[in-house]
């Protein structure tokens, strides 16, 4: 019985969504939703074989509209114009709920692999700065701190002028290494796109070859900058000079000449445009860096700060500052973190509001079939079925917009994903718009949504249940 009387209140609730027999209009409307189909097709055909801004604005205006035109047509080829309104604004606050979230998401991630190609995961430096001394303790306790630890390696960073000499110049920060380790501890060759190796950071000049360069490798944007190539000889010069207190003078800024040995594209602006790599030898000779440490790689990135911690207490006897790759980054990571709530909050508003919206239209429909209502209860329907009735209508419609809104979204992030959009990087630091989807936010978007849509039911299904047989049928 209980089967029968749910199967019965689906059947009237489906009646009051159903459109109805408009055979013309409902023809019209899915012809102009197959036309939205073919719209999207060819913006896809045109980003997939468009090569310039042009064409990528096109094709996306293209797919965008002709996916929206299919949802907003195809909606209302099934449901009556005022289901349909509901259900789309239910879907588009979905849509944009489940977009903003994969990109916000993609930045995240994007960023987060950014800085981790290029540094390590737990750099250690000495707090007050001083000489560099290669740090045997520091590199023995990092290496017996923790089975996760990988690999360890000392550095120094210098800031410094680059020029070829032909007019370019450009400040830059040199990062020595040790060759031998840096594959270990460092993902710069999965980066490399010119010179080969990071190997060839390796190579050293014969003490009587005054011919033979030292070797670095530099930033493709910075690059570009200086117009330099693999091959082309460098000039970097310490922008700092020693003064003579006693006569006031000024000693000449020292020169170091490099071979350009490779190119690097991390995708992060910041380190595309001014990093360079360079054997420490080579640089911690002459003693002009902004700081010296030892930078370690681990197995778990999330255990990274752990690690950092274990390592801080072990040096206790020196005048070290441990940091995991998160706390040097930590503004970066939580300006993302909350922009990325705010926004959720901002657009969950949006879903609230089609909720209000459904009420309004639960309301509405629950006054024009005041007479239906009478009917049935003077028939012997109870008040709970005649609520269920409405909480099935409430609940459709929060199903429909909800898997509207979730393919609505997810179409345009894999559009967005798959041809990309370019971005500025020196306003965004990545050259293209990233998009990540992750299966539990598209889950937990379609969750609350859900629940949203079944307390907006609430509200109606209660007023339809609690009138009289008496009021709707006074005037028959």
């Amino acid at each position: 019985m209980q089967s029968l009387a749910l199967r019965y209140e689906v059947q009237i609730g489906w009646r009051y969504l159903y459109a109805g027999t408009r055979d013309r209009a409902g023809g019209l409307m899915l012809l102009l939703a197959g036309g939205g189909i073919v719209a999207a097709l060819v913006g896809i055909l045109v980003l997939w074989r468009g090569s310039s801004d042009l064409a990528d604005t096109v094709g996306t205006v293209m797919v965008l509209g002709g996916i929206l035109a299919t949802v907003v047509f195809g909606l209302l080829s099934i449901f009556s114009v005022f289901t349909a309104v509901s259900v789309l604004g239910v879907a588009f606050g979905v849509a944009a709920l489940t977009i903003v979230l994969a990109v916000t998401t993609g930045f995240q991630q994007q960023f987060r692999e950014k800085v981790l190609g290029v540094n390590a995961h737990v750099i250690v430096t000495e707090a007050q700065g001083g000489v560099y001394t290669g740090f045997p303790d520091v590199i023995e306790a990092a290496k017996n701190i923790d089975p996760d630890v990988i690999a360890v390696q000392p550095f120094v960073l210098s800031e410094m002028l680059a020029t070829r000499g032909k007019g370019q110049l450009s400040g830059v920060l040199i990062k020595g290494i040790d060759p031998k380790l840096v594959r270990d501890v460092l993902d710069l060759q999965k980066h490399m796109i010119d010179g080969g190796s990071v190997d060839a950071l390796a190579a050293r000049c014969a003490p009587d070859d005054k011919t033979c360069l030292s070797p670095i490798i530099m930033g493709i944007e910075l690059a570009r900058k200086l117009h330099a190539k693999v091959g082309d000889r460098l000039t970097v010069v310490v922008p700092l000079s020693n003064i003579d207190i006693k006569t006031l003078q000024a000693s000449a800024p020292k020169t170091h000449f490099f071979r350009v040995a490779g190119i690097f594209h991390s995708g992060f602006d910041e380190y595309d445009r001014r990093l360079m790599y360079a054997a420490i030898e080579d640089l911690a000779a002459d003693g002009n860096f902004v700081a010296a440490g030892v930078e370690m790689k681990v197995r778990d990135i999330s255990r990274a700060a752990d690690i950092a911690a274990k390592l801080d207490r072990a040096l206790i006897d020196g005048n070290y500052k441990v940091q995991d790759w998160y706390a040097l980054n930590e503004n970066l990571f939580t300006a993302l973190k909350l922009q990325k709530v705010v926004l959720v909050i901002l657009l969950t508003l949006i879903i609230i509001v089609a909720a209000v919206n459904m009420v309004s239209a639960l309301t509405m429909m629950v006054t024009d079939k005041t007479r239906e209502v009478a009917i049935m209860k003077s028939m012997g329907a109870t008040s709970g079925s005649v609520a269920q009735i409405f909480q099935v209508v409430g609940i459709a419609i929060g199903g429909v917009g909800t898997l509207a809104g979730v393919s609505l979204g997810l179409a345009v992030c894999h559009v967005a994903g798959r041809f990309g959009f370019h971005l500025d990087p020196t306003v965004y630091l990545i050259d293209r718009l990233p998009i990540q989807v992750r299966p539990f936010e598209v889950l937990l978007v379609a969750g609350i949504t859900m629940v949203i849509s079944v307390v907006a039911t609430i509200w109606p299904a209660a007023s339809a249940s609690a009138m009289r047989p008496v009021e709707g049928l006074r005037y028959d």
